[in-house]
């Protein structure tokens, strides 16, 4: 599928590195997982499941001894192991390890993209994944009458936006996507998506920056939950919603 939704041909010699997700059933309806590289976003209602599709990815790495970084903004670090290790993800010991590490993105910094950058470079992860995008492209910038103003990626300079718009959020959300597929790791962002929203993402910009997209939903008339895969770049896929259940070992497929 392309990023308008059509079918993408690939000849049958055409090779793409596939990345597990850590669930069987995704990984086949994916043909294998995430292209290597790719970015892609988990989008969905508060509920369905976001933060625990980023468990699985993130476990299926650490026990093929992959470096992993989780990148968390809204968070304690502390609630997060201890929702994971409630379901059945032990990650206590590859922190311990330092396979994995959980870093916060304090969003009062002015410098949280040099931040992430640096340790993106200094790190060699393979894995990384950003919970959540929504609140770092809302990052707080200092106003100057009807300008917003922010600073530039070295930090020695500005760039003025009418407050409030667009532009602003973009600059963020593309930074943060730059960074991302310009480390060497394949990444994983999720965001909020507004209850009765047609949008993919808070920002209703991101979808068009990244890989891939799985988009996690409540049925709540049903009572289940619900997995489509939107987008995948180099990938041949349904459009067909999935059945998904939550259990103490995370997400299986109905």
């Amino acid at each position: 599928m392309d990023e308008f939704g059509q079918d993408v041909k690939f000849s049958k010699n055409e090779h793409v590195n596939r990345i597990n997700t850590g669930i069987g059933k995704l990984d086949e309806l994916l043909s294998g997982g995430f292209p290597s590289n790719s970015v892609t976003l988990v989008s969905g209602t508060p509920g369905s499941g976001k933060t625990i599709m980023c468990f699985h990815y993130l476990l299926e790495g650490l026990k093929k001894g992959e470096k992993c970084l989780y990148l968390t903004s809204d968070e304690r670090i502390e609630n997060i192991l201890k929702q994971a290790n409630e379901l059945g993800f032990g990650f206590q010991q590859y922190v311990e390890s330092g396979k994995l590490k959980f870093m916060y993105l304090d969003l009062d910094k002015t410098n949280i993209h040099k931040d992430m950058n640096d340790e993106l470079k200094s790190g060699n992860y393979s894995r990384v994944v950003l919970d959540s995008l929504t609140p770092v492209a809302e990052i707080p910038v200092m106003v100057s009458g009807t300008h917003e103003i922010i600073p530039s990626e070295g930090g020695s300079t500005i760039k003025k936006y009418s407050s409030g718009s667009v532009p602003a959020t973009r600059t963020h959300i593309r930074r943060i996507m730059g960074i991302l597929s310009n480390a060497d790791c394949t990444a994983m962002v999720t965001s909020e998506v507004l209850e009765g929203s047609r949008s993919l993402s808070r920002d209703t910009i991101s979808e068009f920056l990244v890989d891939g997209i799985l988009l996690m939903d409540l049925d709540t008339t049903m009572d289940r939950r619900k997995l489509t895969i939107r987008k995948m770049r180099a990938t041949k896929h349904s459009l067909k919603p999935q059945d998904i259940t939550i259990t103490e070992g995370g997400i299986k497929f109905l």
